[in-house]
C-alpha cells in the first residue's frame, strides 16, 4: 500500500474510531466545567467534596474498589503461584473450576446470594438446622455493601490470577536459585526477588479489578446500594437536561480511575527486571502428593467453591418454584416454567432478540472495521499508527459508566438534540425514545479491541511473502484480501467476533443507562427489571441469566478451541 493512500486510511480510522469514541466522553466530562451561559467554573466538581451525600458515594466506590482488589489479591496470588509451580491430583479440573465467574456478570450473581445468604435464606437454614445458631443472621448486612464486595472480589479474582499466573510461569528460574544460593530463606525470595519481578502482572490484572469494581454500576443497583457514585450518576440520569450534578460526578469519576492508575503504575507499574531467560509454563514443576497435594486440591477446591456459590443461587433461584424456597437449605419445589418463560416471556425474550440484533449488528462493524485498522497496524509504514492502536484500546481503560454517560449526553446535544440534522437516528431520554443506534454504536466502540487484537494476532502470524505472491501474479488488493488474507485470519477473526458478541450480548452499564424503554431492553437491562418484580420475576431473571451463562461458556470454549492454546497472544497489548 502506497504512503498516500496509507495516510488517507489512517485518516478514516482515525475518524472512525476517535469520534464516536472521544466525543461522548469529551461531552461527558467537559460539562461539569461550564456554567448555563458557557463559562468556566469548578463549582460543579467541588460540589461533588463539598455535598456530604456525593461525598459519602466516592468514599463508598473507593472502599468497595480497594477492598474488592485487596481480597482478589489474597485469593488469585496464593492461586497462581501453586499453579504455575505445583501438580497435584485434580489440578486441571480445579484451574478451570476457579474460572467459572467469568461466565456471569456479578449483578446477576447478586440474585442467587441474596437467596442464599438473606435472612429466610439457605445459609441460615442449614446452620439453625445443625443447631448453630438461634435468630437467623444478616450476612447481606445493612446496604448490603459486604456482599458487593464478596461478589466482585469473587467476581473479578480470576482475572488477576491469569495476570499473574503468566507473570510467575514465564519467571526465569535463575534468578530465585540464585537468591537461594544467597542464604535467602522462601518468604525472603518471594519478597525481595518474585514479588518485584511478577509486579507487571500484579499490576496490570489489579487496575482493571480496582477500575472495574470502582465503577461497578450493577451490582450496586441490584441490591439496592444507593450510596455509591455509580448509582448516583444512574439515579440523575433523568436530570442532565436541568442539573450539572451528573457530569460532574463523571468527570470527578474518570479523573479518579485516571489517578488511580497513575498512583498504581508507580507503585507497581514501573520499568520491570530484566531476566536473561524465560521459564516455560511447564517446566521444572514441583510435583505435590501426599497432606501437601490435598492441601493444595483443598485451596482450589474451596476457592472454587464460594467462587460458583452465585451460580448455585442463580440456578436454584430459577428452578425452585414460585415461594418453595423459604427458610429451606434447597427448594422445597422444582419447576421447569421460568426457564420457559425465559424465552416465551415478552420481556425476556424481547430481550433476547434485542440482544442478539445489537450485539450481532455491533460485531459486524467491529469485524470490518477491525480488519482494515489490524492491516494498517501490521502490514502499515505510515506514522500515526502507534496513536492509533492507543486509540482502538482506549475503550479497555475507559470505564463503560463514563462512555454510556457520554452517549446519553451526546444525544442531548447537536447534531442529535430536537431540531440538529441528525434527531431521526435516535433518541435516549426522549418522551419516544430510540436508543437502539446508540446501543449498537457503545457495543461496537466497547468490543472493536477485541476483534482487532485478534486479527493483529492473526496478521503478524501470517507471511507477507503470501499476499505479496499474489499481487505478482496480478491480483487485485481485494481480490487478495478476499482470496488469501481472510481464509489465513479466518480462526482468529471468528474468536475475535465470538468474543466481542458474548461480551456485548451481556453488557451492563451500556445497557443500563442506554436502554429506557422495555420494548429496547438487552438481555442485562431484562434481568435488573424482572429481579425488582414480584412473584415469578426473580425466577424469571435467573432464567434468562442461566442461558446467558450457558450461552457465554459454550461460546468462550469456541473461542479457544479456534485459536487453541495462543488465544491468550490475541490481547497482549
Amino acid at each position: 500500500m502506497r504512503p498516500t493512500t496509507q495516510r488517507i486510511w489512517l485518516a478514516v480510522l482515525f475518524l472512525l474510531v476517535g469520534v464516536p469514541l472521544v466525543y461522548p466522553i469529551w461531552l461527558g466530562v467537559a460539562s461539569a466545567f461550564v456554567t448555563d451561559d458557557g463559562s468556566f467554573t469548578l463549582f460543579h466538581v467541588l460540589n461533588v467534596f463539598n455535598d456530604p451525600v456525593l461525598r459519602e458515594g466516592l468514599i463508598n466506590a473507593f472502599l468497595i474498589a480497594s477492598a474488592t482488589t485487596t481480597i482478589a489479591v489474597v485469593i488469585a496470588l496464593p492461586l497462581a503461584l501453586l499453579s504455575a509451580r505445583t501438580t497435584f491430583v485434580g489440578k486441571p479440573l480445579l484451574s478451570t473450576l476457579i474460572l467459572a465467574p467469568l461466565i456471569l456478570p456479578p449483578f446477576v450473581g447478586a440474585i442467587g446470594m441474596r437467596q442464599l445468604l438473606g435472612r429466610e435464606g439457605a445459609v441460615n437454614a442449614l446452620l439453625i438446622d445443625l443447631h448453630a445458631i438461634v435468630n437467623p443472621i444478616d450476612f447481606i448486612g445493612q446496604g448490603g455493601f459486604a456482599l458487593i464486595v464478596l461478589l466482585e472480589a469473587i467476581a473479578l479474582f480470576p482475572i488477576l490470577y491469569l495476570n499473574l499466573y503468566a507473570a510467575i510461569a514465564n519467571l526465569d528460574p535463575a534468578m530465585e536459585e540464585a537468591a537461594t544460593n544467597l542464604g535467602a530463606g522462601s518468604w525472603k525470595r518471594f519478597f525481595r526477588v518474585t514479588l518485584p519481578l511478577i509486579r507487571p502482572g500484579l499490576f496490570a490484572g489489579g487496575t482493571i479489578v480496582f477500575v472495574w469494581s470502582f465503577t461497578e454500576l450493577g451490582t450496586p443497583l441490584m441490591l439496592e446500594f444507593t450510596k455509591t457514585t455509580p448509582v448516583q450518576i444512574f439515579n440523575g440520569i433523568k436530570e442532565m437536561e436541568a442539573s450539572r450534578q451528573p457530569y460532574a460526578l463523571t468527570a470527578v469519576m474518570l479523573c479518579a480511575t485516571i489517578l488511580s492508575y497513575t498512583v498504581g503504575r508507580l507503585i507497581l507499574g514501573g520499568k520491570g527486571h530484566a531476566m536473561l531467560a524465560k521459564a516455560s509454563a511447564g517446566g521444572g514443576m514441583k510435583k505435590l502428593s501426599g497432606t501437601s497435594g490435598r492441601l493444595a486440591a483443598l485451596a482450589f477446591a474451596s476457592v472454587a467453591f464460594v467462587a460458583m456459590l452465585p451460580h448455585f443461587g442463580v440456578i436454584g433461584t430459577a428452578l425452585a418454584a414460585n415461594g418453595r424456597w423459604y427458610q429451606t437449605l434447597l427448594p422445597a419445589s422444582l419447576t421447569d416454567d421460568h426457564f420457559v418463560q425465559a424465552l416465551t416471556h415478552p420481556l425476556a425474550a424481547g430481550s433476547v432478540r434485542n440482544s442478539i440484533i445489537f450485539a450481532g449488528i455491533a460485531t459486524v462493524i467491529d469485524v470490518v472495521v477491525g480488519l482494515f485498522v489490524a492491516r494498517l497496524l501490521v502490514r502499515g509504514t505510515v506514522r500515526g499508527r502507534g496513536l492509533l492502536d492507543a486509540l482502538v484500546m482506549l475503550p479497555l481503560a475507559v470505564p463503560g459508566l463514563v462512555f454510556a454517560f457520554g452517549l446519553v449526553a451526546a444525544s442531548l446535544r447537536w447534531p442529535f438534540n430536537e431540531g440538529g440534522p441528525l434527531h431521526f437516528v435516535g433518541d435516549i431520554l426522549g418522551p419516544t425514545p430510540n436508543p437502539v443506534p446508540f446501543l449498537i454504536l457503545a457495543y461496537a466502540v466497547r468490543r472493536l479491541p477485541y476483534v482487532v487484537r485478534s486479527a493483529a494476532a492473526g496478521l503478524e502470524q501470517t507471511s507477507v511473502a503470501l499476499e505479496e505472491a499474489g499481487y505478482n501474479l496480478g491480483a487485485s488488493r481485494w481480490r487478495v484480501t478476499r482470496k488469501i488474507v481472510l481464509p489465513l485470519l479466518a480462526a482468529n477473526i471468528a474468536a475475535g467476533a465470538i468474543l466481542a458478541f458474548c461480551f456485548a450480548m451481556l453488557e451492563v452499564s451500556d445497557s443500563l443507562i442506554l436502554a429506557q424503554r422495555e420494548s429496547d431492553y438487552p438481555i442485562t437491562k431484562a434481568i435488573f427489571s424482572l429481579a425488582e418484580r414480584l412473584g415469578d420475576g426473580p425466577g424469571v431473571a435467573s432464567a434468562l441469566g442461566v442461558w446467558a451463562m450457558a450461552f457465554l461458556a459454550i461460546a468462550l470454549a469456541a473461542a479457544a478451541a479456534l485459536v487453541g492454546k495462543k488465544a491468550g497472544a490475541n490481547f497482549r497489548g
